[in-house]
């Protein structure tokens, strides 16, 4: 369940609602490690009620691999790509190594647009790829170009991108950054998993987290831990006495 994400949730779930509606959308969900990117991004599975749903995800040990991520994400529907028109098919089988075939970064983001098109003929289809930031360039390219240009297909693209040293843009595409949760938020998301913090411990944790709720989680976790050896050796002194 998410928690202090009502804004967020409904921007996610207005996109789902476009390509009900027979519309595209693309939406890039930014903001630091924990903050809440991969909540969102499985939020907006559970909701795609009656939707093709393809999940892809940047690998950092596969960033410099051409086309790695764009592969695991189509994968499930290479047995489609006779359904495109000959260049673009064999751009694609060309970028995956299934033929010798080369072809320009327009003719395999063609494809790609081509072949998810197809897919939302057949019902609307919901694209999420999370830790976009550890696409290889070759993925990142295709998928952008094809998010920018879906308008009359039912296609919804979401990609959960992390704040790093090295920037990942996406131009063209409408972003959403995540804060932190609010305090209100913050403090019933930590009542919720770690009810046994003592209050100097549950401020300390409020404080140190600042919103982030895998911070929140973490450093909740290990305060209940600490103040079950605390309970426990009081409880052993009490008892020595």
């Amino acid at each position: 369940m998410l928690v202090g994400r009502d804004g967020e949730r409904d921007h996610v779930e207005r996109a789902l609602g476009q390509a009900s509606a027979g519309r595209g959308a693309a939406l890039v969900l930014r903001g630091e490690a924990g903050i809440g990117k991969s909540a969102l991004l499985d939020h907006a599975v559970a909701a795609a009620q009656g939707m093709r749903v393809l999940r892809g995800v940047g690998i950092e040990s596969e960033a410099e691999l051409a086309f790695g991520a764009l592969h695991l994400l189509l994968y499930p529907y290479l047995d489609r790509l006779d359904l495109l028109p000959g260049p673009q098919a064999a751009a694609l089988r060309g970028a995956f190594g299934l033929s010798d075939d080369s072809a320009t970064p327009f003719l395999i983001g063609a494809a790609t647009l081509t072949l998810l098109a197809e897919l939302a003929a057949e019902q609307p289809v919901l694209c999420v790829v999370d830790d976009a930031q550890w696409l290889d360039r070759g993925s990142s390219d295709t998928l952008l170009f094809a998010a920018r240009r879906f308008q009359a297909d039912p296609v919804v693209m979401l990609f959960a991108v992390r704040d790093t040293a090295v920037p990942f843009a996406t131009p063209g595409v409408e972003e959403l950054r995540l804060a932190g949760l609010s305090p209100d938020a913050a403090g019933g998301l930590l009542d919720r998993h770690s009810p046994g913090l003592t209050a100097p411990m549950r401020a300390r944790v409020l404080e140190e987290a600042s919103g982030n709720p895998l911070a929140l989680l973490e450093l909740g976790r290990r305060g209940s831990r600490r103040s079950g050896r605390r309970r426990s050796r009081r409880t052993r002194s009490g008892r020595c006495r």
